[in-house]
């Protein structure tokens, strides 16, 4: 029973990577990378596929409708960094993802998601994975279609988060589904969606027969929760909360780290939702909150967490 980090656009970079693990993630994901960029040689794109020997074993996660140019991007992705896995995203539902044809847009054309998995599968000697979402809307759920097609493909496990494309984040994820596609598949499933707790991963586990658990959004200014959910699920135990002091510490860990890996600007810039994610729920934080939103400096930023110590 592995506890994986979800893919996620603009968290699940290298240094939160890198936190992940060490925090108990058994397998992390990168943030979703462009097959097409990657074949023309973008450079942005190229440095996406960058990874820290302390954060294996780690997939990168690839998206694009065209199965020559996926299965290009992932014989590139496996020539110069060799994950361990290469995940094919059938599930983002922004909208500038999917009217181009890709991520959650490939639910409405399943034999296409078959054909881009079987093009991969055939280009890596490495496991292939794939994320898919239940279908597009309520009224077209086709997860067993699509799971049964990837399966068919040879794809190593399927990740479900468990709400249609319609849904993006909002309202309940549909666990059941997990359950249905598990009991009529022979590989691996990975269950996704409201796993915000260590209880919600055993409830997860138990309605499901899900393999593994993937966490999202829990994860976001809270790698505690690899721990703290597998420390439940081997022994019955829940692991304390974070306390304001070891919140604040990782935060200002992860600063440095994201300094170090993009430069002070850009860590500046993108460290700003991270930051306001590991001070939820701290009294008193909000008015260092606004602070950060507007702090030009990493320096700023260290002076404005530890007025919080």
């Amino acid at each position: 029973m592995g506890v994986f980090l979800a893919p996620m656009a603009g968290v699940t970079d290298l240094p939160y990577r890198v936190l992940a693990r060490e925090f108990g993630a058994d397998l992390v994901v990168s943030e979703m990378v462009s097959a097409q960029a990657l074949v023309y040689k973008n450079q942005r794109t190229l440095r996406m596929l960058t990874i820290h020997e302390g954060e294996r074993p780690c997939a990168i996660q690839l998206f694009g409708h065209d199965p020559q140019v996926m299965a290009e991007a992932a014989k590139m992705v496996y020539q110069q960094v060799q994950p361990e896995m290469i995940d094919l995203n059938f599930g983002c539902p922004t909208p500038k993802v999917v009217k181009n044809g890709d991520g959650a847009a490939l639910l409405k054309d399943p034999r296409l998601a078959g054909r881009i998995a079987s093009a991969v599968v055939e280009a890596v000697p490495i496991p292939v994975t794939a994320k898919i979402r239940l279908g597009w809307d309520q009224d077209s759920i086709n997860c067993l279609e699509v799971a049964g097609l990837l399966e068919e493909a040879g794809v190593h496990w399927i990740t479900v988060h468990a709400r249609t494309r319609e849904q993006f984040y909002s309202g309940e994820a549909q666990w059941a589904w997990i359950g249905e596609i598990k009991a009529r598949s022979s590989i691996p499933i990975v269950g996704n969606g409201d796993i915000f707790s260590p209880s919600a991963a055993r409830e997860m586990i138990e309605q499901t027969g899900c393999d593994h658990v993937a966490v999202g959004r829990a994860a976001r200014g809270n790698p505690w929760i690899f721990q703290r959910i597998k420390a439940y699920l081997a022994e019955g135990v829940h692991l304390p909360e974070p306390s304001v002091e070891e919140r604040i510490q990782v935060a200002l860990r992860h600063l440095r780290m994201k300094a170090e890996y993009d430069g002070e600007a850009v860590a500046v810039r993108e460290m700003r939702p991270h930051l306001a994610w590991y001070l939820k729920g701290i009294p008193f934080a909000a008015g260092v909150k606004n602070e950060l939103n507007t702090a030009a400096t990493r320096e700023e930023m260290e002076r404005l967490l530890k007025e919080l110590l």
